[in-house]
């Protein structure tokens, strides 16, 4: 079964690449590329140099007039933090939200690799489920896909406020972030504005097709996955209906303009859909957008 999943992966990765690598439409750098700039060196004013890059405490000294030089940062951290709890395994048997999510981390995680980016990985609940320190090298993807197919969570509860926090002790040198859940939780809008202020965050939001359109089937139990209560709904009412339609918009257009606000990427999955062309969507807008800042 896990060589199954490793296949599938590579496939997924490879039609990511042969969508995207042609200069018109980018590459997986546009993604995965650092987007920093470390300081190098000193050098003397050219006639010719942009003056916004004058050392103005440097040239006070009376030596001379300075630029500071600066090079690109190559190493670029990207970082999964994954929601593993209860809510996301709604959907069809074998293709639920975990099973797209488990996809999507995978093959992203997959490609960072060979972008030379390193590489880790947060699993969450309601608490801090499996934590894989950055590394680099096709050794850390393996590690990370393992985990992906493997874990098997100890709670059911989520806590998406606390997993946020808790990574944004953890890293303290600008990252990429993909924070992949449901988000079927409440109370995580400010920490997710600091993260997405601090590093280069991507939010995946995937859900399943019945959280917003409920099939009509009488009067039925249903069960929360996360807390094991039981209440019977009437599914045929086109109150409830609409209400639960509603409440599944509003916490996606919610998320949505935090993520506008805060210039965090968003990216929305439904379960059962192929997600490939959704990543090569992300990819195209990355690049866009490095292209218009590089060249202010």
């Amino acid at each position: 079964m896990f060589r199954q999943f490793l296949s599938k992966l590579h496939k997924y990765e490879i039609r990511i690449r042969k969508a995207v690598n042609n200069p018109r439409q980018g590459n997986f750098q546009s993604v995965f590329k650092g987007s920093g700039l470390d300081f190098s060196d000193l050098r003397q004013y050219q006639y010719g140099d942009d003056i916004r890059m004058i050392d103005w405490n440097s040239s006070a000294k009376g030596h001379g007039v300075y630029l500071k030089l600066f090079k690109e940062e190559k190493e670029q951290t990207v970082f999964f933090l994954f929601d593993v709890s209860g809510s996301q395994l709604v959907g069809a048997p074998g293709r639920n939200k975990l099973d797209a999510s488990r996809e999507i981390c995978g093959v992203l995680a997959l490609a960072a690799v060979k972008e030379a980016s390193v590489v880790g990985m947060q699993c969450f609940s309601d608490q801090n489920e499996r934590y894989l320190r950055p590394s680099g090298g096709m050794k850390q993807a393996y590690r990370i896909i393992s985990a992906l197919f493997n874990l098997e969570p100890a709670s059911l509860r989520t806590n998406l406020s606390r997993s946020i926090l808790h990574v944004l002790e953890m890293l303290n040198r600008r990252s990429l972030i993909f924070l992949v859940s449901d988000f079927v939780d409440t109370n995580y809008e400010l920490p997710l504005k600091a993260m997405a202020r601090k590093h280069d965050l991507v939010v995946i939001q995937v859900h399943d097709k019945q959280e917003q359109m409920v099939p009509a089937m009488g009067i039925v139990p249903v069960q929360d996955v996360e807390t094991g209560q039981r209440s019977w709904v009437n599914t045929s009412s086109p109150f409830y209906r609409s209400a639960v339609e509603e409440e599944f918009l509003e916490r996606s257009r919610n998320l949505e303009r935090i993520c506008k606000q805060n210039k965090a990427d968003y990216v929305s999955v439904e379960a059962s859909e192929d997600f490939v062309p959704l990543l090569v969507r992300l990819f195209r807008v990355r690049r866009y957008q490095k292209e218009r800042s590089s060249s202010k």
